[in-house]
């Protein structure tokens, strides 16, 4: 037995906002999508609406969805056409003549006989027949049953094709439910007249209206512009419907409307209606027409339901695009894409919207000063700590030694972490103890730890170290997809850094044709360009200035680079290109090699590449510096670079 509700409380669905009870959105798979973007040359804003479009791995993206709009659309025109009250009316039509010569056949009066000649010089067309037995004495019931049906109908899909559900409440029509409809569709016409006008009291006539017609208005409008709203879009799918019809089908419904309930008045309320909702409401398409090319026929209704559809499915798939000035994915409207596609595309929808906007609450996605959008320090912090981590697994599968144990027999850093598999610095008593109690704090009961409660104490060595990473950036780095490895090692490099050897001075440095130092937000946002230059020779003497300014420090100098030196620095601060390389370049880039190794620095050069000269080159300087070359492939630059980091700062 269910328990009672407390009086004054009432329960339904939830409007307001999101859904409190929803699971959480996965910001990280959506900002590692972003950084991948932004890290390959795109904008953040258009990484923000790649992503949107792609979806992620639990999410359809507006791409997919857009898809499934234009599938049901192909699958609308491809299964109907609009031809069905036609053949409805044809059908009766037939029945109603063959079931009145069957009464006239066994009567031998000149009376019977002068009726079958009637019916025998009916005119071909359907509509035209129709008209010419309006006022035919029928001797047979079932054949007068039959012509009254045909009336019936073509009311009951008049009106359907106008008001929604209206063909549906009208199955058995009465003579005072005609009386009432005309009356409706006599006080309606009245009503926008007055709206036309502008009269004062058109808010007074519309709640009389509602109060004595509301019940022919499921949609329940609040105002009269609701109202126009809802009857000017309906009636523009049926003028669409019509006009996607052939002249001769066109012409046959126009005229068969005439005898719709017995009487021409209906057309023509209908037509003062039509007329009047095309002036109120010119902004809706009353002129389109579609291709129905299936076999599944539609009456009037079904076809202005299906040209609503399709209305509402060109309209979804524009909010979907957003491509238009200040889309936004709560543009959507996610009840008519609930009733096109599904719960499940719904969902998808306002996860994406969800993604959108915790994007920006949370502070991952921020404005620059020049108003432009871009990921935020906190986002690149998030970045940084998958790239590490994907680098950690990389490195753990061959064979190098876990960053996370590095400097465990130190002395405490003073930061904390979760405790992981395979962890042997000291736990963090006071912390795991008030993890626990927190996450029992709503039970009653001893305090019982878990392991998600375990936090542990970093350590650190005392020996600090100056790390120069020096990352080409030459064009050859973009064409041969070295450009988002590249970027992600050195976001790797400095997520270690700065978490877990904070005392350690690491600075960035870029060369193509020249070399400059960059923060990491520079470079993650950095665009490959076309330019010609490896100035490693650069690179190497803005390495050595950061060595010098900390001379307490393990110099240590990291290379990344596809091509040998093909540019160096000359005194006046020009840059020098030549291909071959000059051996003045040559030179100097071997010089600053020289100056470095009596800085105590050795080179690590990671070689990405298989050009001999760059080979010859690059082993060259390994040996003058008492370095080593790697080379990796692409997928492994970042365990090579954080892995030859960690050798080095193991010897500290």
């Amino acid at each position: 037995m269910s328990a009672p509700i407390p009086e004054g409380w009432s329960y339904g669905p939830w409007h307001d906002g999101p859904d409190p009870l929803a699971a959480p959105v996965d910001l990280r798979d959506a900002l590692d999508e972003i950084g991948r973007d932004v890290m390959n040359g795109s904008s953040p804003r258009s990484a923000l609406e790649e992503m949107l479009r792609r979806g992620t791995r639990s999410t359809q993206g507006l791409d997919d969805l857009t898809r499934r709009l234009w599938e049901r659309r192909r699958e609308i025109q491809r299964r109907h056409n609009l031809d069905g009250t036609l053949r409805d009316v044809q059908r009766l039509l037939d029945e109603a003549l063959e079931a009145e010569r069957r009464e006239l056949f066994p009567n031998p009066s000149d009376d019977a006989r002068f009726k079958e000649a009637e019916l025998d010089a009916l005119p071909a067309g359907t509509a035209a027949a129709v008209r010419e037995l309006a006022n035919y004495q029928w001797e047979s019931s079932e054949a007068r049953e039959k012509y009254e049906e045909i009336r019936e109908l073509l009311g009951r899909e008049l009106l359907g094709s106008r008001f929604e559900g209206m063909k549906e409440a009208l199955q058995q029509t009465t003579p005072e439910d005609v009386a009432r409809i005309n009356e409706m569709l006599t006080d309606l016409n009245a009503l926008l007249a007055a709206h036309a006008q502008g009269r004062p009291d058109v808010p007074q006539l519309f709640d009389e209206f509602m109060a004595k017609h509301g019940e022919f208005f499921p949609e329940n409008p609040q105002n009269v512009d609701e109202l126009i709203d809802v009857l000017a879009q309906r009636a523009a799918a049926a003028q669409r419907m019509l006009n996607s019809m052939t002249p001769e089908q066109r012409a046959e419904l126009m005229e068969l409307s005439q005898q719709a309930f017995g009487s021409p008045q209906l057309a023509q309320q209908l037509a003062q209606l039509d007329a009047q909702l095309q002036g109120l409401r010119p902004g809706e398409d009353w002129s389109g027409s579609e291709r129905m090319s299936g076999d599944d026929p539609l009456g009037l209704a079904e076809g202005a339901r299906a040209m609503s559809d399709l209305a509402e499915l060109d309209a979804l798939a524009e909010q979907l695009a957003q491509s238009y000035p200040g889309a936004r994915l709560e543009d959507i409207d996610l009840e008519a894409l609930t009733r096109q596609l599904g719960d499940e595309a719904t969902v998808d929808a306002r996860r994406l919207s969800e993604l959108e906007r915790q994007l920006r609450d949370q502070g991952l996605l921020e404005r620059a000063p020049d108003g432009s959008l871009r990921l935020s320090p906190k986002a690149l912090r998030q970045l940084g700590q998958t790239a590490l981590a994907d680098v950690l697994r990389t490195a753990r599968g061959s064979g190098e030694r876990d960053a996370a144990n590095a400097g465990a027999a130190g002395e405490l850093s003073g930061s904390t972490r979760q405790w992981q598999f395979g962890d042997t610095q000291p736990w963090d008593v006071p912390r795991t103890v008030r993890n626990a109690v927190l996450r029992t704090a709503s039970r009653s009961g001893s305090v019982k730890l878990d392991v998600a409660d375990v936090e542990i104490a970093e350590t650190e060595h005392r020996a600090r170290a100056a790390v120069a990473l020096l990352v080409d950036t030459s064009w050859s780095m973009v064409q041969e997809g070295r450009w988002l490895p590249m970027k992600r090692t050195a976001l790797a490099l400095h997520q270690l850094i700065s978490t877990r050897y904070r005392n350690d001075a690491l600075q960035l440095i870029t060369f193509g044709r020249y070399a400059g130092v960059v923060e990491l937000p520079q470079l993650i946002g950095m665009e490959g360009t076309w330019e010609q230059g490896t100035n490693a020779h650069h690179a190497l003497l803005l390495a050595g200035r950061h060595l010098r300014r900390h001379p307490d420090a393990q110099p240590v100098v990291l290379m990344v680079t596809d091509g040998e030196p093909t540019a160096h620095l000359e005194p006046d601060g020009m840059a020098e290109f030549s291909y071959p390389p000059e051996p003045a370049t040559l030179r100097k880039t071997i010089f600053e090699v020289d100056r470095l190794a009596k800085l105590g620095a050795s080179l690590t050069v990671f070689r990405l590449g298989d050009d001999p000269r760059l080979n010859a080159f690059v082993d060259l300087l390994a040996r003058r510096s008492g370095g080593r070359v790697l080379a990796p492939d692409v997928d492994g630059l970042g365990a090579a670079v954080v892995g030859d980091y960690l050798r080095t700062r193991r010897k500290l």
